[in-house]
């Protein structure tokens, strides 16, 4: 009797507990998730990878956005590996407003400053 009761409980717990989400909510929760830079995020991962083809990208920063009357830009800073070389490189993808075609992606290398510790 104890089994089946102990067995009731757990069964009861586990129905009560579970509330599937309705997938029209769990679309709009997911939604809200991804961050409105995400887009321009994978633009500047896949021109770094073009500009930088043998290198591996170890990090990600995204470093703003300035919104203006037509423009848009949107600043990311990536870190790549190629061999012993570690440097980051700043993209800076500048879209217009209304239409999110892009005017110019800019890359620029820039160097780790000091030395690493280990």
């Amino acid at each position: 009797m104890k089994k089946f009761t102990l067995l009731f409980c757990i069964a009861c717990f586990l129905l009560v507990g579970y509330q599937p989400v309705p997938s029209t909510e769990a679309a709009h929760v997911a939604a809200q998730q991804v961050p409105s830079y995400a887009k321009w995020g994978q633009l500047a991962m896949k021109r770094t990878k073009e500009a930088y083809p043998k290198a591996e990208i170890v990090d990600y920063l995204h470093m703003g956005r300035q919104e203006g009357p037509i423009l848009t830009t949107e600043k990311f800073r990536l870190w790549l590996k190629d061999g012993d070389k570690e440097f980051g490189v700043n993209v800076t993808i500048s879209f217009y407003k209304e239409t999110e075609s892009v005017k110019e992606v800019k890359l620029e290398e820039i160097k780790r400053k000091g030395k690493r510790r280990r």
